[in-house]
This record gives C-alpha cells, sequence and structure tokens, in this order.
C-alpha cells in the first residue's frame, strides 16, 4: 500500500505491505527520521513523541493510515539548527543525560508552547519518562522558556 505523509513539511511516499504499521517504524525505518525513539511500545514512556496537527503524539502506536492528511513533525523537523527556544533552553541547562528520551520530551514541550502554555503548564503536560531522572534540569530549563 503506498502513502502520502507529510513529514517536517515535505510530503512523503511511502510504501508499507500494512496500513497498522505504526508511524514510529515509517519514520525511522522508511524515512530514516532516527531522532524518534522507540521506548516501551505502549504509548507510556513517551521517547516516540512527535506532533502531529500540533498536537503531541506517542509514534510507537498510531497507526500509519492514522496520519495520512496529517502534518506530522518530528525532532529534526523541530528547527533545523537547533534554534527552537526549548532546544535553546535545554542546551543552556544541559538537560539531557543519557538523551535518549529528550527528543519526545522536547517535542512534548513544543506542542504545550504552540498552545500557549508556558511556565508549570508546560510542565504539567509533560508525561514522558526519563530513566536517569532529569527532571529538575527539565523544569529549569522550562522556566527559562
Amino acid at each position: 500500500m503506498t502513502l502520502q505523509l507529510n513529514v517536517n513539511g515535505i510530503n512523503q511516499t511511502v510504501t508499507v505491505s500494512d496500513g497498522n504499521m505504526p508511524l514510529l517504524w515509517v519514520l525511522r525505518d522508511l524515512l530514516g527520521l532516527t531522532g524518534t525513539k522507540y521506548g516501551c511500545g505502549i504509548e507510556v514512556c513517551g521517547a516516540c513523541t512527535v506532533m502531529v496537527d500540533g498536537q503531541p503524539e506517542r509514534s510507537c502506536d498510531m497507526d500509519v493510515t492514522s496520519a495520512v492528511g496529517k502534518k506530522i513533525v518530528t525532532i529534526e523537523g523541530l528547527s533545523a539548527n537547533q534554534s527552537h527556544p526549548a532546544q535553546k533552553a535545554w542546551i543552556a541547562n544541559q538537560v539531557p543525560q543519557c538523551g535518549f528520551c529528550q527528543s519526545g520530551v522536547l517535542m512534548s514541550v513544543a506542542c504545550a508552547m504552540k498552545a500557549g502554555h508556558r511556565g508549570s503548564q508546560i510542565m504539567s503536560e509533560v508525561q514522558n519518562l526519563c530513566v536517569c531522572g532529569t527532571y529538575q534540569r527539565m523544569k529549569e530549563a522550562v522556566k527559562a522558556l
């Protein structure tokens, strides 16, 4: 089955054998966008979070056919040069430790910012898990936004 996806502002044609294939695997395996990570596979950890029509979505459990006709933004599409305010704040506050979960966290923060939320409102919407426990540094970075 051939599908059209809009990923990071670019129309992409992908061919999948099963329309139930998770969007995560299409992004990583077919489009080579490996910034979005696989964590738990059951929508809990948030490592796979991408922006779909401005909303945070766990791509590990979203069928690729559900993404057709929507605007998908991955961490690679958030900014070309780490100039998004959240990325700048993450760098300034040295948030990542291992960094595995950070693309998903940044996408959740970017979605909250896009919705007009600030400060503690942002952190209350971020439901991502960080095994390294960098939550305090995340909070400090969000305060800087």
